[in-house]
């Protein structure tokens, strides 16, 4: 088959690229990951146990709430033990915005046009500047100003997309734009929409949310129809999955989210059926298993495990490692699309994860003397 798929290819939308600490976000730079802690940010320890799950997960970008003082004071210990930039969630209080920019927060998420009166919203403006904070506008279909609901009666994407030119018209008034907009509802077809509307309407960066999505099954499908379509579409420059769930399952679903669309590659893509009475080995717990004991790796590469050989071969050639039931007991291995050997049920599962690390370990090996010789 030829490795040229026009019909796979996606043409990004072009936006300029603003700096969130030392990540990219828009214009050629990968579309990054981010969530947000769920713990008393003033708990500095409680949170930065979560940021360390999530940034093993994969996490590019974390946000924490920053409700009141006491979370404020903890942002200094908590920017310096993260090993990703953090991103202080303000809402209304400008004095927050002030703290977390001076302890070290990359990023500010505020609506100025909540912040208070333009004298407010100047001193944010310049605690941004000064602290080289960059500004996230986060525009949400369930806090639309009142003057803005009472125009269009009920929340619509004119109404998210007015508001957040509104808020972006504040920031460059005051000279400001290192800046990324989001424009999220819980509705798919309105978030959707009002994303579509604000893309035609600016350059900035675009951060996409299905918001209160809902718990990890229901929001995982509902940011995947959403995000996905707008993904597919080009648009969209990071991404938050918003689940009730723990925060790296945000990011293990935001990965395989833009790993599907074949927009960012990370770790084992997993390949598998949804098992029948034609299965030669337990294809849904061993799944289960393997994708929890290969959560570590993080070099790109795929795996088959199909129950049988209807399929099983055919999709263990486009794989690097594949795993297909037989009889007996008895399974067969591919390496790089190639029959390989077979294998028992009972060493079945750790004989997998060492071939996967190994062929990780190769393929680390390789990247690594490829950019020395560049």
């Amino acid at each position: 088959m030829s490795s040229v798929r026009p019909w796979r290819d996606i043409a990004r939308r072009k936006s300029r690229q603003i700096m969130v600490g030392n990540v990219p976000v828009g214009g050629d730079a990968p579309i990054t990951v981010q969530t947000m802690t769920n713990t008393p940010t003033a708990d500095a320890a409680a949170t930065i146990d979560q940021i360390r799950r999530c940034e093993e997960a994969g996490a590019d970008i974390i946000r924490v709430s920053c409700p009141d003082e006491e979370s404020t004071a903890a942002l200094p210990l908590i920017v310096r033990a993260a090993k990703v930039p953090i991103v202080a969630d303000i809402h209304f209080h400008y004095k927050r915005a002030l703290e977390a920019a001076d302890a070290g927060a990359a990023c500010l998420r505020i609506n100025p046009g909540n912040i208070g009166s333009a004298d407010r919203v100047r001193e944010v403006v310049n605690a941004a500047k000064a602290n080289g904070c960059s500004i996230r506008i986060g525009v949400n279909a369930g806090s639309l100003e009142r003057d803005l609901l009472e125009k269009y009666g009920e929340p619509c994407p004119e109404a998210l997309v007015e508001s957040a030119l509104d808020h972006i018209r504040i920031l460059e008034d005051h000279d400001f734009r290192e800046y990324k907009v989001a424009v999220k509802a819980s509705d798919v077809f309105l978030a959707v929409a009002a994303y579509h509307g604000l893309a035609d309407a600016v350059d900035c960066p675009l951060h996409l949310g299905i918001t209160e999505a809902g718990g990890l099954i229901g929001g995982t499908v509902k940011s995947s129809i959403g995000m996905g379509s707008l993904l597919w579409a080009g648009i969209g420059d990071t991404i938050r999955v918003s689940l009730s769930a723990e925060p790296e399952e945000e990011v293990r679903v935001g990965f395989e989210m833009l790993k599907a669309l074949g927009l960012r590659q990370r770790g084992v893509r997993v390949v598998s059926c949804p098992s029948c009475a034609r299965q030669g080995f337990d294809v849904i717990r061993t799944v289960e298993t393997l994708e929890s004991r290969l959560q570590h790796i993080r070099v790109p590469m795929s795996l088959s495990v199909l129950g049988c050989v209807v399929n099983g071969p055919g999709e263990a050639r486009e794989t690097d490692i594949g795993l297909t039931g037989g009889g007996n007991g008895k399974h067969m291995v591919y390496l790089s699309g190639v029959t390989s050997h077979t294998i028992q049920d009972g060493e079945m599962i750790d004989h997998i994860v060492r071939l996967v690390e190994a062929k990780a370990a190769e393929i680390a090996a390789a990247e690594v003397v490829a950019e020395a010789a560049e």
